[in-house]
């Protein structure tokens, strides 16, 4: 019995249940932490109920009430407000696939009263299930400073009451790009997991491409919502490909693409087009189209790198970032050679990134450097906290180490 899985598939669902149920983070956060405690203890002897996330959401949702009558019989005005709440005596249904509680928290969090990094970080704290070390490691930070930012994040919703709603139209425009930056960091987050055995957490992916469609939905004037929801759609119909039978990364130009699925391609190109007509480019759009030029190459040897490459330009002309200029490197060196591509990766400033790593050993590997190659992945396996990750990176190592003598 998995309960640590189930804790990252529910977590979220119920927390964002609650908090629109008592208008408190920090209740229901510590609730639903109560309600897993307790289902640690019971659920090994008396076994999996039927449906484990609502058992979770109707558990914390009473030791919430239980806390907030502790605190009411202490004249707490708060307290017994939130219990005067009629709702609160309505029994939990499961939420349904057009549920949008955790939209409304995700907007919650992405209040421009925060700092855009406390926004992200809170709210991969509070939906994406990921634990505060998790965190501080994507943010390149000690745990310390990360539990001080989202402490300081919950404590002003607090102060600032921040409404637990969608924005109004309005309003739409101004947070758009934090709550796109949040959705497309838990697909990440599903994608290739930051710690842990298995490569992907599907759950999470699921969830992230749920909420894209909500928002491609909520804005469908919006050309970056739309194509944040082709990026996961794209991205997402390769993952079968990813790992092999025993589990093992397997990098792209390796995938077996008749497992693609190809109706998740086919509705990613046509969002793709859509963007396209309306032809105002942005980060997630453009990364859109450079994975639909991926799907369209029935091989590897087929892909149109140099179509691509234009697309890297472009993406690094509306997103100068250092990650993105690795990223443009790859297609670099497909169209220009591998000693172009390394001479721009070996400008980048990624020392803590291990994909970075990665890419050199790849670069100086194609190149016949092998002894600097494996160095480059004993780097990249020490910065790897995926274990799927690791092990193909220890193997390329090997490898590499294997052609020196």
């Amino acid at each position: 019995m998995d309960i640590a899985a189930i804790f990252r598939s529910e977590s979220g669902r119920s927390t964002a249940t609650l908090v629109r149920l008592f208008g408190d983070i920090d209740i229901a956060e510590e609730a639903v932490q109560d309600a897993f405690a307790i289902a640690v203890e019971r659920w090994p002897a008396a076994g999996l109920p039927p449906n484990p996330g609502a058992w979770i959401t109707t558990t914390a949702r009473n030791r919430a009430i239980d806390r907030l009558r502790r605190e009411s019989s202490r004249h707490d005005r708060y307290a017994q407000a939130a219990l005067l709440r009629p709702e609160l005596d309505e029994p939990i249904e499961p939420a349904g696939p057009v549920s949008d509680d955790r939209l409304r928290l995700i907007f919650t969090c992405c209040h421009p009263a925060l700092a855009p990094a406390a926004q992200i970080a809170l709210t991969l704290r509070l939906l994406g299930g990921l634990q505060t070390p998790e965190i501080a490691r994507a943010f390149l930070v000690p745990e310390a400073t990360m539990a001080a930012r989202l402490t300081r994040a919950k404590k002003k919703i607090a102060a600032a009451r921040i409404p637990y709603r969608v924005p109004g139209d309005a309003e739409l425009p101004d947070r758009l790009r934090p709550v796109l930056a949040v959705v497309y960091l838990i697909f990440n987050e599903g994608h290739t997991a930051s710690a842990g055995d298995g490569l992907t957490r599907p759950d999470l992916s699921a969830e992230a491409i749920r909420l894209a469609r909500l928002l491609a939905e909520l804005m469908p004037d919006e050309p970056e919502a739309l194509g944040l929801l082709a990026l996961l759609l794209l991205t997402e119909s390769r993952r079968a490909a990813r790992t092999d039978a025993k589990e093992r990364l397997v990098l792209l130009p390796d995938q077996d693409r008749s497992r693609w699925d190809r109706a998740l391609i086919a509705e990613g190109q046509q969002l793709v087009r859509a963007c396209l007509r309306r032809n105002r480019p942005g980060p997630y759009q453009i990364q859109a189209a450079i994975n639909a030029v991926h799907s369209e190459a029935p091989t590897a040897a087929t892909t149109d790198w140099d179509q691509i490459l234009a697309l890297y330009d472009q993406q690094l002309a509306v997103a100068p970032t250092p990650v993105v200029a690795l990223n443009r490197a790859v297609a670099l060196a497909e169209v220009k050679g591998p000693a172009a591509a390394l001479a721009e990766v070996d400008r980048l400033d990624l020392g803590a990134y291990h994909p970075f790593h990665a890419t050199r050993a790849d670069l100086l590997s194609r190149l016949g450097r092998h002894a600097e190659a494996a160095a480059a992945y004993d780097a990249a396996a020490a910065l790897a906290t995926n274990a799927a990750e690791r092990a193909f990176l220890e193997d390329r190592a090997a490898a590499a180490r294997s052609r020196t003598g």
